[in-house]
């Protein structure tokens, strides 16, 4: 199964912040942003310009969004993508939501990430801001 991605513009951040904070101004922009609680923290990703310098932080990640939306009957559509990511030696992050799937990779690692998705039949392209 050959799979639709497109990376997305912005350069990201994952943060980290005590548990039950309130979701900070600096973390609601860009196109894509996202937030988690549990009972051990508050993570964010969001645009890596908007986080300040003294956020726990892990900057440098692009997103590749899987085209969707995604049934939620459908099998095996992360590990179409992780798998050749995996065999590249490239790390990465996943976020899902209701109609798909985003996976992040370190902006140093973007280029080899995109061969490695493309050689494996996947198509990719970029969305301009």
């Amino acid at each position: 199964m050959s799979l639709d991605l497109e990376l997305l513009p912005d350069h990201l951040a994952i943060c980290r912040l005590p548990a039950g904070s309130d979701v900070p101004s600096w973390a609601m922009s860009g196109s894509i942003h996202s937030v988690s609680w549990t009972k051990n923290e508050t993570s964010i990703i969001c645009m890596e310009a908007n986080v300040p310098e003294d956020v726990h932080s892990e900057r440098g990640w692009r997103a590749l969004m899987i085209g969707g939306p995604l049934s939620f009957e459908l099998t095996g559509i992360l590990v179409k993508v992780a798998q050749p990511l995996a065999d590249s030696g490239i790390p990465i992050f996943v976020l899902s939501t209701f109609d798909t799937d985003y996976i992040l990779v370190k902006n140093s690692s973007l280029e080899a990430a995109v061969e490695a998705l493309i050689k494996s039949g996947h198509r990719v392209r970029q969305l301009m801001s």
